[in-house]
């Protein structure tokens, strides 16, 4: 088939959705499918270290970052976005679109109508959406072209169908088991015998739980005997902002590390002894819950219903109350006293993992694909 995806977050910007249509894409072209990711052009864009092998990529439109929902979400600007996106689909001859965040008022909501093949559309989000609630009639007519729906989760089909009602199929997200591994090799100068160190990866916003994090580091660091060192992993224009928030006393057991290149990754995970996730809500799923626990190590996470789709509270993860500062502090402490617990929730959640691996999720996308895309389509593709 030849398969076209289309996404408004992707490399460089990091996070949940860049993951999924990485991965997937790269496994589609590893199945000898002709696959073009579409996204926007990214400020001080480098991702020459991220392009899937064997992939197309392609960019309409500049990317620019928007306040939204207690985050920061890409959008795409740009003249004649749709006729360009429609010209796209045209040369490459698509036997089928693939839309990521379909409902999202850009680049989107118009691949649904430039496409003139088949559609799906995967739906990551949850909570109140006060746009989407505003313009649910107007959007529920212009996605009701879509051939197919995925929703992330359970949290996010409930979510979906109360905008949108229709049809869904629950296809999660995946991990790259090869890739996160307990083998993989740390970062020697961040490990030593006299620190624990505590992984935060995401962006940083208020709605991944950063402000929680920093104000729980004070009893962390202080009843770990300084034991503790905190490590965050992820950029936003609001960095400057937490890092001044940090107390002076705590400066040097808190280091922001910034947007890190995709190839370094997996080490940042072998480097911590524990990953935190303390998001506040509106989680549809929770990749970097699945890139920690793939990695073997031990979890603490918030007790949201769209991470209990990655994760088992008290079995791979010890969860908290969305919020609780006291809750973070209180599992992190537990995990840098307990080196035998670590291995073990390490251990289950690596198993856990094992059952989200990229290869399981795309046989379930590719096969979404087939029961929407004519049959001599998929004979001709290949």
């Amino acid at each position: 088939m030849r398969i076209g995806i289309v996404t408004q977050s992707y490399y460089p910007r990091f996070g949940g959705v860049t993951e999924h249509v990485h991965y997937t894409a790269t496994e589609l072209a590893r199945r000898d499918h002709v696959v073009t990711i579409i996204s926007s052009h990214f400020p001080d864009q480098d991702t020459a270290d991220s392009t899937p092998e064997g992939v197309a990529i392609v960019r309409i439109g500049r990317n620019v970052l928007v306040p939204f929902n207690g985050a920061f979400a890409d959008f795409s600007l740009g003249l004649g976005l749709k006729r360009r996106l429609r010209r796209e689909f045209e040369q490459r001859s698509l036997d089928v679109v693939h839309i990521h965040g379909p409902a999202a008022p850009s680049l989107p909501l118009l691949a649904v109508s430039a496409a003139r093949c088949p559609t799906v559309g995967t739906f990551h989000m949850t909570g109140d959406n006060r746009l989407q609630s505003l313009l649910a009639n107007h959007l529920a007519h212009r996605l009701s072209s879509l051939d197919a729906r995925i929703a992330v989760s359970e949290t996010a089909q409930a979510c979906a169908q109360a905008y949108f009602p229709a049809d869904y199929t629950v296809i999660p997200n995946g991990v790259d088991v090869d890739r996160y591994h307990p083998a993989v090799a740390p970062f020697a100068e961040w490990k030593d015998h006299d620190h624990v160190n505590v992984l935060f990866v995401g962006r940083l916003d208020p709605r991944k739980g950063v402000p929680d994090l920093i104000a729980a580091a004070s009893r962390i660091v202080r009843e770990s005997n300084g034991r503790a060192r905190l490590l965050l992993v992820g950029n936003s224009p609001l960095r400057g902002h937490y890092e001044a928030s940090v107390p002076t006393h705590l400066r040097s057991h808190v280091h922001f590390l910034g947007a890190v290149p995709a190839a370094e990754l997996p080490r940042w995970y072998a480097t911590a002894d524990v990953c935190v996730s303390p998001a506040t809500g509106q989680e549809s799923f929770g990749i970097v819950l699945l890139e920690a626990m793939a990695a073997g190590k031990a979890l603490v996470c918030s007790d949201l219903p769209g991470y209990r789709s990655a994760m088992a509270p008290s079995v791979t993860a010890l969860a908290h109350p969305p919020g609780d500062v006291n809750g973070i502090a209180d599992a992190v402490l537990r995990l840098c006293n307990d080196e035998q617990l670590r291995a073990d929730l390490g251990n289950r959640a690596r198993q856990h993992a094992l059952q989200f691996s990229w290869s399981r999720i795309t046989d379930r996308i590719e096969a979404l694909y087939r029961s929407v895309v004519p049959s001599n389509a998929v004979r001709r593709a290949a």
